[in-house]
This record gives C-alpha cells, sequence and structure tokens, in this order.
C-alpha cells in the first residue's frame, strides 16, 4: 500500500502534480583544475529506482551533490550547463537552498543524526518550514518513522539523544527526517554502505516500498545490490555517462565494451 494514500499529516508539503522531473543537461563540473564531471547528461525517471554505479572517483557522488547543490560549498567550483526540476534549471538559480533541499532530499553514506533528540530530527526540517503546533508535530514524526519502520523501536524513548540509536536505526531516522518535509527525490549515496546485513537489507526493502511516491536515485558500488532493487541504471566512469538505461536491459545486454568489462568484474 502507497504511504501516501492513507493519512498525510503534512498538508502543506503535499505536492501539486502527480509526476516530477529531474533531468541533466550538457552538464560539466570542474573542482580548481579538476574536470569531475563531463557534458552529463541524463533524465531520471519517476517514481522508479536508479542507480548509479560506476568505479570510485568516476564522479557519482558529485553528481548527487550537485543535484541538490550541496556542491555549491566546495572550494573552487564551477559548474555549466544545467539540472532542469520540473523544467527549472536549479543549478545557479535564485531559488533559497533550503526550499531546493525540501524537494530533493539526500541520505548519506554515514548516517549524520542531529545533535538533537530523535523527535526533534524529524521535526526539523518542518520547523523550519513554518510548522509549529505540537499536535501536527507529533503526528508527523510518528507518520514517517513508521514508514521507515522505526517507530516501534523508538516510540517509548523520543526525547532521548538521536545519538544513542544504533547505525542502522541512524540511516533509518535521516531518512524519516527527509522524507518529512516530503521531497519530489530522494538522493541515497551509498545508504546502506555503514550498515550491517541485516540493516542493508531492511533499509533496500524500504526504498522498493518508497519508490511508489518518490523517485529514488541511489549511487551503490555494490552491483548484487543494484541488481536486486535498480528499476534504471546509470554506468559512469571517468566523470562520464557512459550507458543508461532499464535495469533488465543494462545488465543482460550491456551496449558499451566498458560496461559490459565493468560488469564483469574486470575493473572497480
Amino acid at each position: 500500500m502507497s504511504l501516501k494514500k492513507s493519512f498525510r499529516p503534512g498538508y502543506k508539503f503535499v505536492r501539486q502534480s502527480e509526476g516530477a522531473e529531474l533531468e541533466v543537461r550538457n552538464l560539466n563540473v570542474h573542482i580548481k583544475n579538476n574536470h569531475i564531471l563531463k557534458n552529463v547528461n541524463l533524465v531520471l525517471p519517476d517514481k522508479k529506482i536508479t542507480c548509479i554505479i560506476g568505479p570510485s572517483g568516476c564522479g557519482k557522488t558529485t553528481l548527487l551533490k550537485t543535484m541538490n547543490r550541496l556542491i555549491d560549498s566546495v572550494e573552487g567550483v564551477r559548474i555549466d550547463g544545467g539540472i532542469l526540476l520540473n523544467n527549472e534549471n536549479i543549478v545557479g538559480s535564485g531559488e533559497k537552498i533550503i526550499n531546493l533541499r525540501r524537494k530533493i532530499g539526500l541520505v548519506s553514506q554515514k548516517p549524520c543524526p542531529l545533535p538533537m533528540s530523535i523527535f526533534d530530527n524529524v521535526a526539523y526540517g518542518c520547523r523550519i518550514h513554518g510548522i509549529r503546533n505540537r499536535r501536527k508535530l507529533r503526528m508527523i514524526v510518528q507518520y514517517y518513522l513508521e514508514a521507515v519502520g522505526l517507530w516501534d523501536e523508538v516510540s517509548n524513548r523520543l526525547n532521548t539523544p538521536a545519538a544513542r540509536l544504533s547505525v542502522g536505526q541512524q540511516q533509518r531516522l535521516c531518512l524519516a527526517r527527509s522524507l518529512a518535509v516530503e521531497p519530489q527525490f530522494i538522493l541515497a549515496d551509498e545508504a546502506t554502505s555503514a550498515l550491517d546485513p541485516i540493516s542493508s537489507r531492511n533499509v533496500e526493502e524500504l526504498f522498493v516500498k518508497l519508490k511508489q511516491d518518490y523517485s529514488i536515485i541511489m549511487v551503490t558500488h555494490t552491483l548484487h545490490q543494484a541488481k536486486r532493487i535498480a528499476d534504471h541504471v546509470v554506468f559512469m566512469y571517468l566523470g562520464e555517462i557512459i550507458e543508461a538505461g532499464p535495469a533488465n536491459e543494462i545488465f543482460t545486454n550491456p551496449q558499451h565494451q566498458l560496461t559490459k568489462e565493468y560488469l564483469s568484474g574486470a575493473f572497480n
């Protein structure tokens, strides 16, 4: 069942359109003298899990950080080209970063709970966007902790520091915090790499459930993980998109020799 069919506590954040479009056009990213992303063109499908694969240092994380403009704070960065969210270019736009990151949330490789209680972690973004009513906040917090399968584990200790949670619980908490402001896209940068196998599988299953309502873009170094959950695959190498398409086509019949070699384990 869709997470948002039965109860939507954050009515202020309900999206006006059912679909969301994210397109990368002729994107180049330079950091100082290094050309990191090279003429990247990409259309991200709506309400699918897109896995970005490729060897270390090929630009996968840089691409994610450019999508929600975390890259802006990097010293010496220069960006050319565009990233269109619902046909509006977000690169160098005048839109406030805080509004953009409500639309495009990011779950990092290492869980990063805020130095506050479990409750306040989930409520944090809602408060920034103007929700102050305690009852509504409690409804939102419970709803999204339930959505990530964490409510039963923490419902009796919502006021305890989030840092006391296990690593796997912290990662699910960070996901709940991102979901609480109802983004259109969820970016996941190796979101399971720091987790034990059970927690990793739980997060994978959660992403599969969430794609009913969200578009998920996930960087992963684990081909087995991509094969388990990806609907769409993007293969990157040395800052370029080598091949992109439906997961079953990429994994069973790759068209580019580099893709074939990477999938066969010739390099990583």
